[in-house]
């Protein structure tokens, strides 16, 4: 039994680096005010999932298209992986007239018994319960305890993750009842919105996570926020970053090796830069959305010599921020090895040589000299999406093939903007 206990990520940070993810089979209960960000980590948490192909079940109140909206600020596509089945959605009723009734509890109590008939139905992986608050006003408590606790053991005994997430209590009553349900599960996530204000731009708070079961880690607690793209986090952007740039250099004079300085940044600048596997997954969804609604985009793949960083020319580093200047917030970039590659959204013939022509006014200097010497050493290759295209790794697979008939299909950066 002990060798089926293992961790698995939580699609929150802040519990992986500190706890090492989450107990596969373990449950967890999230707890926050209004727009603290409680579905938006209920999403991260069912998106965890969908990256492992694990089937995941999301009961929700919303309205479906108001959990895609959310999810679409993850740059999360959940129409796609609920096509696939990976994702079940279950809207669930409010019980609206329940506790006007003489015994709402034996009806309450109905509630929790059917999440076990809907698991029964489609055997995931993991399930989110979003939120749980219309469904734990029991008037007898050690009913609710009971009630609960069958229903946690019963999910357990399938090896299943959950997640329920539910209010902030504001009564005595609502205080009790959250108290007494969390202390039956594996451990807690808080949220406590702080200080929000207009001049803000993003909302944040306090996060506290605390074990109840394993977790020996401990308790830990830190500030998050909710920004696009990322949703909520603690990996907070710092209020300096360094660039790196080439001085100008007049005609006939060698080129010296780059200097770093710091400069102010904008807190919690916006960025469009991805690593590796969320690339993947926002090309593959992009695809998706070529396949189902013919909507054409473009990946670029800007390669760098590796002769550029050792003659002083240019880095990697600084060639990506000049291709992110020159870009829209909704294309995306990632850096594989010496290759920076960008999808275009909403790609053209005309797009793409306007990223070209920018990208040049963004290099780190402006001397023509220095633009024409190292404008060799840049190559590009360009792919439309067609119908033959079946995934986000085969069409990475083009650019980043190494063999000889690949790499002819990178030409001259000059070529297009000489």
């Amino acid at each position: 039994m002990l060798g089926s206990i293992r961790r698995i990520p939580s699609g929150f940070s802040f519990i992986d680096k500190n706890w090492g993810g989450i107990y596969k089979g373990g449950s967890y209960m999230l707890v926050g005010p209004r727009k603290s960000g409680r579905t938006l980590i209920g999403l991260q948490f069912a998106l965890e999932a969908a990256k492992s192909s694990e089937v995941c079940l999301y009961f929700t109140l919303m309205r479906p298209k108001d959990l895609m909206i959310q999810a679409a600020s993850l740059n999360f596509d959940i129409q796609s992986y609920m096509n696939q089945n990976l994702i079940i959605v279950v809207r669930v009723a409010p019980p609206n007239g329940i506790y006007d009734m003489y015994n709402p509890d034996d009806y309450l109590v109905e509630y929790l018994n059917d999440i076990v008939t809907v698991v029964d139905q489609y055997h995931p992986s993991r399930i989110i319960f979003d939120e749980l608050t219309p469904f734990v006003g029991f008037k007898n408590l050690d009913y609710l305890q009971a009630a609960f606790v069958r229903t946690l053991e019963t999910i357990e005994e399938k090896d299943i993750t959950s997640l329920f997430i539910i209010s902030e209590p504001a009564t005595k009553k609502a205080f009790s009842i959250v108290e007494g349900l969390s202390q039956n599960v594996t451990g807690t996530i808080e949220l406590k919105k702080e200080g929000e204000t207009r001049e803000e731009r993003f909302q944040g708070g306090k996060v506290t996570i605390t074990p109840n079961v394993g977790h020996t880690e401990g308790q830990f607690t830190d500030n998050y926020r909710i920004e696009p793209y990322k949703g909520v986090t603690t990996d907070l952007t710092p209020l300096t970053k360094t660039i790196e740039e080439l001085p100008s250099m007049p005609r006939g004079r060698s080129f010296n090796k780059p200097t770093r300085i710091d400069v102010p940044s904008e807190p919690y600048a916006f960025s469009n830069v991805y690593n590796y596997n969320d690339f993947l997954l926002i090309l593959n969804n992009q695809i998706a959305l070529f396949k189902s609604t013919g909507q054409s985009f473009n990946l670029i793949s800007f390669r760098l010599d590796p002769a550029a960083p050792l003659r002083g020319l240019l880095t990697i580093q600084q060639l990506q921020n000049a291709i992110r200047l020159s870009t829209s917030k909704k294309d995306k970039i990632c850096i594989v090895d010496n290759k920076v590659i960008v999808l275009l959204v909403r790609g053209s013939l005309k797009s793409s040589l306007e990223l070209m022509s920018n990208m040049q006014n963004n290099l780190p200097s402006h001397d023509q000299n220095y633009i024409s010497v190292v404008l060799d050493f840049i190559s590009i290759y360009n792919i439309e999406v067609d119908e033959r295209i079946e995934n986000a790794e085969s069409m990475m697979e083009l650019i980043n093939n190494s063999d000889a008939d690949s790499m002819q299909n990178y030409q001259p950066l000059n070529k297009f903007i000489g």
